[in-house]
């Protein structure tokens, strides 16, 4: 018998949304890419935690991450005797995302140490940023929180001392609740955000300890830190004394706490009302003498700080691909579930042309991640090739993939319609959380200048990405040899334009249109390699589906070729290309190579 309540109400015309799904098991596209990029051994090794993180990310994680945003955490200044103890409150919601990112998966410790998900080294980055990219479709506050607890360890392994690492990376890298040690970063004053130069705060030497760490105390302001009551801050001062600019600042490790358990001479004096990532907790911080540990040399402070930031960038553009995913997902839910005169409206000419333009930057984000992570890995085996290749694409990646998770996100709460704007559908909190992408870890001026001046202008990072691109697909046999010369051209035609600007200040006003011509053209190509290796493997293999051939003639076409924004020009195979794209059938190899031509 049919349920008439629910026709009564008409709670049957409202779309479904992902909620319940596994992030895993629905995203044929990240599943092709592992395969393409990762070794297979691990690949089998890691499969079920990727499909158990999925489950959770589509369920429990989503649930509690709803929960978490609506109730925010709460500053207590003062205990009921007046003492200054400045704790924060959480929800029981945010504590267990805690437990099952830090505990369970072990997301800061799995890539400074083995054992961390039975792995017998340290995690490839494909693996690291793969596991991000299934949670922060759930839950992105947090991820603010795991990533500065990654890039502290990376910066105290690398850069402290022995005495340092004895007292404090042990309990960085543990997953035990009793002993483990949470970290972040404290970077940002009233005086120097971008500009770090200008940072106040500063530091005087106390001396070595018994323990042969290095102490100092700090005095000054910290402006806006994410992770306010981390049990370990790592930060920039100066030395009193010390050169002006970027070039007279020292780096140390600040702690909660004290070796005896009372509490550092620094107080939480604010908590920000933020407009997203709600469930994490950012402040302002007064220091007052506050004992800290010198990380390295003191006077290369700024310069291994760039490290750590360079990591957060890379972590962020994974984290953009990861928003623009779900966004997708859901855009897809809401038109094939939504009927409209008489239709679904994912049938309507202008709705799948909207979910084209969410389709396009969320493909493109993906292969960056694929490429960025694997360069990665080899970076960190000493290879000097993708060390110069990563440090073009890091900044590369955070500019644009953070750029277009906002128009991504809007797009997909217009495709829910008007309850997408609802706190109780998850899009509205997407386009929310979308915004701090272009903020944290230098704004897209910042990180468009990082490309064009230091890795264009300085490092010639332009050509050993090209470099790296044609190596990959030009060896192609499933490629058209047509499609490989347009390739060619449009990289050898970036590469030249952003040549150009970085040769002359004054074409820096094109530094973003630069970085973004070098994402474009970096993921097209990908793309094209993906898609033709992808659509020539058995199907039996888990090969068979070439659209990534197709997303990369779109990308060409619609993000590096002149429009004429008042033609009416048609192009037929863009509309057989948009119908195989909408459709989850695979689609094969023959039909998009037809297609490029």
């Amino acid at each position: 018998m049919p349920d008439m309540t629910l026709k009564a109400h008409g709670a049957h015309h409202i779309a479904p949304d992902i909620h319940g799904q596994n992030f895993w098991a629905i995203d044929r596209q990240f599943q092709d890419l592992l395969s393409l990029y990762m070794e297979p051994a691990l690949l089998r090794h890691m499969t079920p935690h990727f499909d158990r993180l999925g489950a959770l990310a589509g369920g429990r994680l989503d649930a509690l991450a709803q929960v978490a945003d609506k109730h925010p955490p709460v500053l207590n200044p003062r205990d009921r005797f007046g003492r200054d103890e400045d704790w924060i409150d959480y929800h029981p919601a945010y504590r267990e995302m805690e437990r099952i990112a830090f505990e369970e998966f072990g997301m800061h410790a799995m890539s400074h140490r083995p054992g961390v998900l039975g792995m017998a080294e340290a995690a490839h980055p494909l693996v690291k940023y793969g596991i991000t990219y299934l949670f922060v479709q759930a839950e992105f506050g947090l991820m603010c929180p795991v990533s500065v607890s990654d890039t502290s360890n990376y910066i105290i392994k690398r850069f402290g001392s022995d005495a340092l690492k004895k007292l404090l990376l042990d309990r960085l890298l543990s997953q035990d609740p009793a002993t483990m040690l949470k970290g972040t970063q404290f970077m940002t004053e009233k005086a120097g955000g971008s500009d770090v130069g200008a940072i106040e705060t500063e530091a005087e030497p106390v001396g070595v300890g018994a323990d042969g760490v290095e102490r100092w105390r700090l005095h000054g302001q910290k402006w806006f830190c994410s992770h306010a009551d981390a049990d370990v801050a790592v930060l920039l001062a100066r030395p009193r004394g010390a050169a002006p600019g970027t070039a007279g600042l020292g780096m140390f490790a600040m702690p909660r706490r004290l070796e005896d358990g009372s509490r550092n001479s620094y107080r939480i004096v604010r908590l920000k009302d933020k407009l997203g990532t709600r469930s994490m907790a950012s402040g302002e911080i007064i220091l007052d003498g506050a004992t800290a540990y010198l990380v390295g040399d003191v006077t290369r402070g700024f310069k291994q700080m760039m490290d750590q930031v360079n990591l957060s960038r890379l972590s962020h553009g994974v984290r953009a691909a990861s928003m623009m995913r779900r966004c997708l997902n859901e855009a897809l839910a809401a038109a094939r579930g939504r009927r409209a005169f008489g239709k679904a409206i994912a049938e309507y000419p202008l709705l799948r042309r909207q979910l084209m333009k969410i389709m396009l930057p969320t493909e493109q984000a993906l292969s960056m991640y694929a490429f960025s992570a694997d360069a990665m890995g080899r970076a960190n085996k000493g290879d000097k090739d993708a060390e110069n290749l990563l440090r073009i694409l890091t900044p590369v990646y955070k500019f644009r993939a953070c750029r277009d998770n906002i128009p991504v996100a809007s797009q997909a709460l217009e495709v829910r319609g008007g309850i997408g704007y609802i706190e109780e559908w998850v899009t509205a909190r997407l386009v929310r959380d979308a915004q701090i992408g272009t903020l944290w870890e230098g704004t897209s001026n910042i990180n468009a200048l990082d490309v064009v001046q230091r890795a264009v202008g300085k490092a010639g990072g332009h050509k050993t990405l090209t470099a790296a691109l044609k190596a990959r697909y030009e060896p192609s046999g499933s490629l058209p040899g047509q499609y490989k010369g347009l390739l060619g051209a449009t990289l050898d035609r970036v590469e030249r334009f952003a040549e150009a600007v970085a040769s002359d200040r004054k074409h820096e006003k094109r530094a973003r249109l630069a970085a973004g011509a070098l994402y474009h053209a970096a993921s097209a190509a990908l793309m094209a390699w993906e898609g033709a290796t992808l659509g020539a493997l058995p199907v039996s293999d888990g090969g068979g589906d070439a659209r990534r051939l197709l997303l990369s003639r779109l990308v060409i076409e619609h993000r590096l070729a002149p429009q004429d924004p008042l033609s009416l020009a048609e192009s037929p195979w863009e509309q057989e290309a948009m119908d195989l794209l909408l459709s989850d059938a695979p689609v094969p190899l023959a039909k998009a190579v037809a297609l490029l031509s």
